[in-house]
């Protein structure tokens, strides 16, 4: 039997979709779904406090630059739980404890753990992090049934958007969307998102498929002439992101683009958009939802809240 630690919120949505829940000994402090895993012991710790955004970009930047880990790895607590597996990550340094930190207490165990990272940046490659973590767990053929039925509902999202363009009474226009995965300073959604949003029948100006989200100017905001402006900043829950739109609701420029958009909407960037997980598939079908009116696309629960 598989003794499993998951250091990642996607890594734990996945193990946990792919049966191996029961085997989980140990998580990281940011894997809360599902909620039945929060009983399990945490074994990390960020060093930033949130206060506004723009403080936390500074201790992010100055513990970047003096090349300091943002997180705390209890190692000792880690190694006396004696792990088969470990999920981590090494795409993204801010958003999790780094790979070599992991790497690095693996190999001081006896027996050495397996140590699995993901770091997709594209839809697909969020797919196959499920192929990739159920042959880890030898449950590969649980992993394969679960990717297929997140495929086929991903399909139902490119059908129905082929559908209103082809029926579509003139030329297709896409809605151009806006997509703040933090405030301030601005960073526009990266990697996987711009992708989501044209698979709902949308298009990301200011980023592109695959491209790591980065800071961004107010006027590269502006230009956008952005449709639907979406607010969903990375870590943050809805009652946070509301407080970060009343931030932006003081300044000029963005008050003009609320005014010309259609759409302006909150999500809970906690929990949406912003992990590399299944969760994805109803990120997508929610932007069906959101640009096209069809709530029959709404997935059951989803977090988020209208402005206009």
């Amino acid at each position: 039997m598989e003794r499993i630690i998951s250091l990642l919120p996607s890594a734990a949505e996945i193990i946990c979709l792919v049966g191996g829940e029961p085997e989980m000994v140990a998580r990281s402090h940011e894997d809360d779904f599902p909620s039945t895993i929060q009983r399990l012991p945490i074994l990390t710790k960020a060093k930033t406090t949130f206060t506004t955004s723009a403080d936390v970009d500074r201790q992010v930047s100055e513990a970047v630059s003096q090349g300091e880990s943002l997180y705390d790895l209890d190692a000792a607590r880690l190694k006396a739980l004696r792990p088969t597996v470990i999920v981590t990550q090494d795409l993204c340094k801010v958003c999790s404890i780094d790979l070599v930190t992991v790497q690095r207490i693996a190999m001081t165990m006896d027996p050495r753990p397996q140590v699995v990272t993901l770091n997709p940046t594209t839809v697909g490659e969020v797919l196959e992090s499920i192929t990739t973590v159920g042959h880890a767990l030898g449950r590969a053929d649980k992993a394969d049934s679960v990717r297929a039925e997140l495929e086929a509902r991903l399909g139902r999202c490119q059908k129905a958007v082929e559908q209103i363009k082809r029926e579509s009474q003139e030329e297709y226009k896409p809605k151009r969307v806006m997509f703040f995965e933090w405030t301030d300073p601005i960073y526009p959604g990266g990697h996987w998102t711009p992708e989501m949003i044209e698979m709902a029948g949308g298009v990301h100006p200011i980023n592109g498929t695959g491209s790591p989200s980065c800071r961004v100017s107010v006027e590269a905001v502006v230009a956008t002439d952005a449709e639907v402006l979406i607010l969903c900043p990375c870590g943050l829950d809805l009652e946070a992101t509301r407080k970060e739109y009343r931030f932006l609701m003081e300044k000029e420029w963005f008050r003009q683009m609320v005014d010309k958009a259609t759409t302006v909407v909150l999500v809970d960037g906690n929990q949406m958009f912003n992990r590399s997980g299944p969760r994805l598939i109803e990120c997508t079908e929610w932007l069906v939802m959101l640009l096209h009116d069809r709530p029959e696309f709404e997935p059951a629960g989803f977090p988020w809240e209208r402005i206009k």
